[in-house]
């Protein structure tokens, strides 16, 4: 399977003007079958629901469906959606054919009062795209291992996140620590630039083998990364280094 990732410079709370640039950057990727964007890639990482959420499907998931037809892939990554009276930092999946998954981001980001705005997802999900098991973290999920722990039921972790230039070391290490931890191969979509409350972004995404090696890297530019992933060498390694047979039981509290 091949992924690719796009690394944006968002531009802050212009949805049109995100959409204008991602969708230039889409149209020249090479052949793929899943595109990742970050977290909040229409928007930026804005604590201001009221004028920026929508509905499930509406502007935003109309342009993600027209991207994945259009590419014949899979795109995912989060935006600020209302659902009856509550906001959520949701984490969508489109595939062509209009197939939608979508996860609501678990740990709220208190550190900038995310907590206060938007409600906490409570379930924990995976899917199934062209026979690749998917497990959705958004950017501060990326913190709680136990959220994450494979339970034998995913081979990729998709992380969309903004994450700050001044946390950089940290976004390296457990993107690595998820690989290794969970034996599955990860993929960290973060953004680049400044926003519109002056932080900076250190982009660095990358796709992460099941061992912790560096697959590919996007550095601190705006670009795309396109790498392939091989699930018969995933569950070779797993079979003989069988690390889950050894794994604790654990139940989460919602």
């Amino acid at each position: 399977m091949k992924i690719s990732i796009i690394q944006p410079d968002t531009l802050w709370e212009d949805k049109e003007a995100n959409f204008d640039v991602l969708s230039e950057m889409i149209s020249v990727l090479p052949e793929t079958d899943i595109i990742i964007l970050p977290e909040t890639f229409n928007t930026g990482f804005s604590m201001n629901p009221e004028l920026l959420s929508e509905t499930s499907q509406s502007v935003t998931w109309k342009w993600m469906a027209a991207m994945a037809k259009l590419k014949c892939a899979g795109i995912c990554g989060s935006y600020i959606v209302k659902d009856g009276e509550k906001y959520f930092n949701r984490w969508v999946f489109v595939s062509p054919d209009n197939e939608t998954w979508h996860y609501d981001k678990r740990h709220l980001f208190r550190m900038s009062g995310e907590e206060y705005l938007f409600t906490s997802g409570c379930k924990r999900i995976t899917l199934n795209f062209r026979g690749i098991r998917i497990l959705p973290n958004v950017c501060y999920d990326l913190r709680f291992p136990v959220w994450t722990r494979n339970r034998n039921d995913y081979d990729l972790i998709i992380n969309s996140a903004n994450w700050p230039a001044s946390r950089r070391d940290v976004w390296l290490t457990l993107l690595r620590a998820r690989a290794i931890e969970n034996q599955c191969f990860v993929v960290g979509a973060n953004r680049v630039g400044t926003d519109g409350k002056g932080i900076r972004y250190c982009g660095d995404s990358m796709l992460i083998s099941p061992k912790g090696e560096i697959l590919a890297i996007g550095g601190d530019e705006e670009t795309s990364v396109t790498a392939e992933i091989s699930i018969d060498e995933l569950n070779q390694f797993r079979n003989k280094f069988p690390v889950s047979g050894d794994a604790d039981t654990f139940s989460v509290s919602i």
